[in-house]
């Protein structure tokens, strides 16, 4: 089968054939059972029922179409799934589609501009309610009611109509070719919306303040039964999940703001998996004995991001001043202790929409400051700049609840101050920074002349959400203000061509122009760290999402 199950063979698990023969068998055991020897050889900290994980990060929504922060989407994505996953080697797998379209099996038309999804038939909602075609078209329909704040419509307003001529079929008419249509499409893209049910969600003029946002139904492996709020969620595995009730029977997300207690928590075993890890704990969690610190890279970035429309950062030169100011590998020595890599533009090296010749890594301080005497700012006898009486000042936004963020900020001062910078440091919960603009999020507002931001995009090299000038928040996420019209105009290309040859030098031209404008000073391409029980069997991120397979975990 070339759906969920394939993917047993890249993490070695075979959970289906377990959960049957779990399902026709006794449950108890003998003293000298495999069952009771396979509970002796864990470690006297692991519950072979119960994962206790821990986000650094608070939650504002479980509505996957209105979530914002990756720590909602590591809550959603157990209860609520998309048409398509993708592996860890990179690859797309069906979860809610049964085959993933493609040129090649007929699912994406010769023309680019009709794709049909085949949808699973054993899948239920959480409540028993049938899954079909028709909560795909709501979804699609719900994304684009204007009255709902979804924080992009990117792709899905590329959509001209979608048909659902049985309850297992989903075709998907295009105004135009959109070549990362299936990566995008209720997939692990940069904005990972899953399907919502028609049937609980249809009665509501629009989604944004519905009691689903607090207590999801999804199709998904883990049902919720808690949300208490600024504290924990706890769920259970879902008796109806179509592939089996999984293994581990609950999961508990605690939320702690400080990574120093995570730590702690992941020491005394306390805990057993730490989401996304920062850099600056990595080297202590990495000593604790019986944790695995797993390192995953993906297509991301870590990068100061300027509002383009704030004084003086409006101005071209003083952003690119700024950037070559900054030492990047000494700023990953230090404050990520090598785990990183030092980023010239925002696709990492192993992209193969990556240009090696865009933008620099290598600090310039002489050439730093000449950008700024030419943009009028001028050196006093401290070495700090002013022009026309005003001094040359920075306010750098960065997340409280980050220690990486903390510590670089910190750091980035410094190097700035060589050049006559000088650097404000404003903290704000991950919540309020990355906040939608319906709620007043400070980055989707405009509120900030620059911010520390941490970017996790899909497997598709689309940067297209974050630069384009038609997606301005609210209607997008570019939060920069940035509008060029030849990166537009190369992004067209990237968008409708299917070729790699033709879409590597569109995004060529892309990244020369994010060299030239500099919205962002990209710092480092980052790697998931995640630091897991020793015992945990089958986790797999996918550098995209981690708990992608969490039905397949076990101890």
């Amino acid at each position: 089968m070339r759906d969920l199950f394939s993917f047993a063979r890249h993490v070695g698990a075979v959970f289906v054939v377990g959960a049957l023969v779990a399902a026709g068998c006794s449950r108890s055991e003998s003293p000298t059972s495999p069952g009771a020897a396979h509970t002796a050889s864990l470690h006297p900290w692991t519950h072979p029922d119960e994962l206790r994980a821990a986000l650094s990060g608070n939650v504002n929504t479980l509505n996957p179409l209105l979530a914002t922060t990756e720590f909602e989407a590591q809550v959603f994505s157990l209860i609520m799934y998309p048409l398509v996953a993708t592996r860890p080697d990179g690859t797309n797998v069906g979860i809610l589609a049964a085959v993933v379209p493609s040129l090649e099996n007929g699912g994406v038309a010769r023309d680019g501009r009709t794709i049909t999804y085949h949808l699973r038939r054993d899948v239920v909602w959480q409540d028993g309610a049938p899954f079909t075609s028709h909560d795909v078209a709501f979804s699609w329909r719900a994304v684009m009611n204007p009255r709902t704040a979804v924080a992009t419509r990117h792709g899905y307003d590329a959509i001209s109509s979608i048909d659902t001529p049985d309850r297992w079929t989903v075709i998907v008419h295009l105004k135009r070719p959109f070549a990362p249509f299936v990566q995008t499409f209720f997939a692990h893209s940069d904005v990972q919306y899953a399907i919502v049910p028609e049937h609980i969600l249809a009665k509501y003029p629009d989604l944004n303040n519905v009691p689903f946002n607090s207590m999801p139904i999804g199709t998904g492996p883990y049902r919720l039964v808690k949300w208490a709020r600024g504290d924990r969620f706890e769920l259970v595995a879902n008796d109806r999940y179509f592939l089996g009730r999984p293994k581990i029977r609950h999961v508990t997300i605690h939320i702690v703001p400080d990574e120093n207690t995570i730590v702690t928590q992941m020491q005394s075993h306390e805990l057993d998996w730490f989401i996304e890890a920062t850099p600056r704990v990595y080297r202590q969690i990495k000593a604790i004995d019986g944790v695995d610190a797993r390192l995953v890279a993906f297509n991301g970035y870590d990068a100061i991001q300027f509002n383009t429309q704030a004084a003086p950062f409006d101005d071209a030169r003083v952003r690119r001043a700024i950037g070559l100011a900054i030492d990047k590998p000494a700023l990953v020595r230090d404050v990520t202790y090598g785990v990183e890599t030092p980023a010239t533009e925002d696709l990492p090296s192993f992209m193969w929409a990556s240009d090696p010749h865009a933008g620099t890594a290598t600090r310039d301080l002489p050439a730093a400051k000449a950008l700024l005497d030419a943009a009028g700012w001028h050196a006093r006898p401290d070495g700090s700049r002013e022009r026309g009486g005003k001094p040359l000042v920075l306010q750098l936004a960065f997340r409280t609840d980050s220690l990486t963020d903390r510590n670089r900020g910190v750091v980035i001062a410094s190097m700035l101050h060589d050049a006559g910078v000088d650097v404000e440091l404003k903290g704000y919960t991950t919540a309020l920074l990355y906040g939608p603009y319906a709620g007043g999020g400070i980055m989707s507002t405009g509120h900030y002349d620059a911010a520390l931001t941490t970017w996790y995009a899909g497997a598709d090299p689309d940067d297209s959400t974050q630069l384009l000038c038609d997606q301005f928040p609210p209607a997008g996420l570019n939060w920069s203000r940035y509008c060029n019209p030849s990166v537009d105009a190369a992004e067209a290309v990237a968008l409708s061509h299917y070729d790699r040859r033709t879409r590597s030098r569109a995004y060529a031209t892309v990244q020369r122009a994010l060299a030239a404008d500099a919205p962002y000073v990209y710092l480092w391409w980052p790697r998931q760290i995640e630091p897991v029980n020793s015992d945990l069997k089958n986790f797999a991120p996918n550098g995209i999402i981690e708990d992608w397979n969490a039905y397949a975990w076990t101890y």
